[in-house]
């Protein structure tokens, strides 16, 4: 293995930590919000945007989505537009 492909790990392998910390303090988060009092629509708009960012770090992260090809990233508009479509 050369030193390159090591540095490389290492690399990946601190990136899935920070990430994996960064899950773990949202989750904290997410239930520390569960006890605050809301009105239904803020509780829901909260709950979607804390789901939101934890989606998104295991999305570019995990599945390597950051890395890809412009394509991905037009596809996945075009799926969250049709989403949209299909809540309103």
């Amino acid at each position: 293995m050369s030193s390159t492909n090591v540095e490389d790990i290492k690399k990946h392998v601190a990136a899935y930590i920070k990430i994996g910390l960064a899950l773990l303090v949202l989750t904290v988060v997410t239930v520390a919000v569960s006890y605050i009092e809301f009105v239904v629509p803020l509780a829901i708009a909260v709950a979607l945007a804390i789901a939101l960012v934890k989606a998104s770090l295991v999305a570019g992260i995990f599945m390597h989505l950051t890395s890809e090809k412009k394509i991905i990233y037009w596809t996945l508009l075009l799926t969250v537009a049709f989403f949209f479509v299909l809540i309103f």
